[in-house]
């Protein structure tokens, strides 16, 4: 078994055991909203890996396509929304171990995007900036072997999963298996490794956390490999893991998540009524919502860039933009 070249700092130390500390305790909570989160993180994560990779459509137009409705876009971005809903409702059934499976997830990501989906490249491939080439990836024919090594290990080391996934990450990146799409793959891989160390990291997707510092990301990617060594991305991505987690406020009374995650949900609520209820009023969210009036003006200043409100203060409403 070969071994990728790590150094953990005392940082990736320490947030190992805050991480796991947030974790357990999310995960007595979470069941109550498993329903709601699932949809909303599915939807903000789908939106957000693809947004990294130049996809222009929105959250609400992801949305759409997920709920079957007919969307006006460019075919690739809506074919490229189809596969992921299509991945992404496979997680659970995908093996974080398997290549058998990473080729299964890719075939099902690049359908119809990419001549031989599912398969390792055959030629060399590089990640350019422009015209500056940022990462030359190593020759096709070591593509299998590299591959082979880098699942030995993630299955076999003894080190916390929490650091596995983190230098699965990076590695995949380096190896760049596919001719494409491995941006996706290897953050939906380090999201299906995760959920084996606690299911609450479904709900708190790597994609999202990536598509909120995609500079950071890079430079932690690139800055790596100079030195030849992941603890630089380890501990940048455990730290963007550890910031979702704190992110989440637990509820001692309701004893459910708050924060992002229920915001998210309630912002998402909202939305929906008001597109199907054009002028709708505060007190007609909050009461068709049963949420208190102050928390609907809270969240409707947030949602101030999605909605517009028209007419007179005691007799207008709101409308999506």
């Amino acid at each position: 078994m070969k071994k990728p070249p790590f150094t953990l700092s005392t940082k990736a130390i320490s947030m190992i055991a805050d991480i796991s500390a947030l974790a357990e305790r999310f995960a007595i909570h979470f069941e109550k909203n498993a329903i709601k989160l699932r949809k909303v993180n599915r939807i903000k994560t789908i939106y957000s890996s693809l947004a990294i990779e130049g996809n222009k459509l929105s959250e609400s137009q992801v949305e759409d396509i997920l709920d079957g409705k007919k969307v006006v876009a460019p075919l690739r971005e809506i074919q490229e929304v189809k596969n992921a809903i299509a991945t992404y409702d496979n997680f659970a059934k995908f093996n974080p171990f398997s290549i058998a499976d990473l080729k299964k997830a890719h075939k099902l990501m690049m359908s119809r995007l990419v001549k031989n989906a599912g398969e390792f490249r055959k030629g060399g491939v590089g990640v350019f900036n422009g015209d500056q080439a940022v990462h030359i990836a190593p020759p096709a024919e070591r593509v299998d072997t590299l591959i082979s090594n880098l699942f030995d290990w993630l299955k076999n080391a003894e080190d916390h999963l929490l650091i596995r996934s983190c230098v699965f990450h990076y590695e995949f990146e380096f190896i760049h298996p596919f001719a494409d799409g491995n941006g996706r793959i290897g953050r939906l891989w380090q999201s299906l490794i995760l959920a084996k160390l606690n299911p609450i990291f479904q709900y708190l997707p790597v994609e999202t956390m990536v598509h909120d510092n995609q500079h950071k990301y890079y430079k932690a990617i690139n800055d790596s490999s100079v030195a030849a060594d992941s603890g630089i991305f380890i501990d940048f991505m455990l730290g963007e893991i550890f910031k979702a987690l704190k992110a989440h406020k637990i509820s001692a009374k309701s004893g459910t998540l708050n924060g992002t995650a229920n915001g998210t949900v309630k912002l998402e609520e909202i939305l929906k009524y008001i597109r199907k209820h054009q002028g709708a009023n505060r007190t007609e969210i909050s009461n068709a919502l049963n949420i208190p009036i102050r928390t609907v003006s809270r969240y409707l200043k947030t949602l101030s860039g999605k909605i517009e409100f028209r007419g007179a203060p005691k007799t207008g409403g709101y409308f999506i933009k």
